[in-house]
């Protein structure tokens, strides 16, 4: 039997996506429930963050969430977490979340979470820690981003080795089956 994991989650505060994104966002929450892990996020109540929340919370997850400030009123903080914690930056936001995690997944999202995913990436890279990074590739979303990667790696940029800094699965069952 695995043992309980805080998963954070980095994806978009945007409602405007396909419902694909919606349904992956959905199942993984359900899943990080279902499966007694608890949830760290952006604590927004809006977009996937948003539906990742409600559906991981309805399956008996606890929330922690970390919004900044600044950002309560565009992603309306999702008072229900069971813990919301509220910063002054965006920095000590990614610090705290970090700080909270035992795994990342990263859903697809804007260039916010383009950013978590890069600087998660980076701290793996200069061994501030060595925990799992998946993205989840919903309808071939990192396609593009990891074209991206192996481009740096053929252009001596960064070395083969870069690539296993992060995993990528299809679905969120896969995800999770990976912590």
């Amino acid at each position: 039997m695995s043992t309980s994991k805080k998963v954070c989650v980095f994806c978009s505060a945007s409602d405007r996506v396909d419902a694909a994104y919606k349904t992956a966002a959905q199942t993984l929450g359900s899943l990080i429930g279902q499966r007694n892990h608890s949830l760290v996020w952006g604590g927004g109540k809006v977009g996937l963050m948003g539906e990742v929340a409600r559906s991981a919370q309805s399956a008996g997850a606890t929330l922690f969430g970390v919004i900044p400030e600044s950002m309560q009123d565009i992603e309306i903080a999702y008072t229900d977490a069971d813990q919301l914690v509220v910063t002054q930056t965006m920095r000590e936001r990614k610090a705290l979340m970090d700080s909270e995690a035992d795994a990342f997944i990263i859903l697809p999202g804007g260039i916010g979470t383009l950013e978590e995913l890069t600087e998660i990436m980076v701290l793996r890279y200069l061994k501030y820690h060595d925990r799992p990074i998946i993205l989840i590739n919903t309808n071939n979303f990192y396609d593009p981003f990891i074209k991206l990667m192996q481009h740096y790696v053929d252009e001596k940029f960064a070395k083969p080795k870069h690539m296993n800094l992060f995993t990528v699965v299809d679905t969120p069952a896969q995800a999770l089956d990976l912590l």
